[in-house]
């Protein structure tokens, strides 16, 4: 059976008008149109394509990269909205449809979403979802402490940055703990600092721990360096200058620089830091 929002990999079977037509070993077809046949290519090849729904509905091929697969998140640009929902470009050429009651909030056109990709098991169509938080649970967390995570970040509070760990959890990364620029939609690393009695996942950036002091130290040095060996940031700075000017929250701008004085790389004024010369 072709398997509808997935990668794989098919046999050309036979060259035609319209395009290539692909099969698989089960005797499923589908075609590839035209605008996406290979170059050079022999009957028999294999092909890794994308299989979706074309705009009658029907099974078709395609070597475009979508944002997002079956099963999986991703952050889609809003393209149109009709009577009875939404339209998000993801990737591919036609367009994936949110139904008003898959709408955490009504969406407007051009606007971003957090959008799950699902098949609707009544119509076996692709569809999508931004209520996101159905698909995601922290009863069974299968990660531990310390480990290494893919997260997609949804969105920003006073409190940190929210994020997807691992395609299926909820995760939180203090504002304390965010050391440089992150936006809605950023697919990065990260890791596990902690997880809470309630299957709650904190999340840093950097390797937890004394390490992940030292590269914001070394940042700082870089742009003391930068400026000419001095900078008009110091302990008592407002937090906000601190963030515009470095991307560093104040805490960890503070235990930086607690580190490059305490190694003796930095003299700290009223007026700001200032790089020791070396001996």
């Amino acid at each position: 059976m072709l398997k509808l929002g997935e990668y794989q990999t098919l046999t050309i079977l036979r060259d035609t008008d319209p395009g290539l037509f692909l099969g698989n070993p089960e005797g499923d077809e589908v075609l590839l149109p035209n605008k996406y046949r290979p170059d050079s290519f022999e009957i028999g090849d294999e092909l890794d394509v994308f299989v979706y729904l074309d705009y009658d509905e029907r099974p078709v091929a395609t070597t475009l990269t979508p944002y997002l697969t079956l099963n999986s998140f991703g952050y889609l640009h809003c393209a149109d909205v009709n009577e009875f929902g939404a339209f998000m470009d993801w990737g591919v050429q036609k367009q994936l449809f949110v139904p008003f009651k898959e709408q955490a909030r009504p969406m407007k056109v051009g606007n971003w979403y957090i959008v799950y990709l699902y098949l609707d098991e009544q119509t076996q169509r692709l569809v999508g979802s931004s209520k996101t938080n159905k698909y995601l649970t922290n009863d069974n967390v299968d990660i531990e402490k310390f480990a290494e995570v893919d997260i997609l970040v949804t969105h920003l509070t006073e409190k940190g940055a929210n994020a997807i760990v691992n395609g299926k959890h909820h995760g939180l990364i203090y504002e304390g703990d965010i050391f440089e620029d992150i936006r809605t939609g950023d697919r990065i690393k990260a890791y596990v600092k902690k997880i809470r009695s309630d299957n709650k996942i904190d999340l840093v950036l950097q390797p937890p721990g004394y390490r992940s002091i030292e590269p914001n130290a070394n940042y700082v040095l870089d742009e003391l360096k930068a400026a000419g060996g001095f900078l008009p940031l110091h302990d008592k700075s407002d937090p906000e200058t601190i963030k515009n000017e470095l991307g560093l929250s104040k805490k960890s701008f503070k235990k930086a620089i607690g580190s490059l004085y305490k190694d003796k790389q930095i003299v700290i004024k009223e007026d700001g830091i200032e790089l020791l010369a070396e001996d």
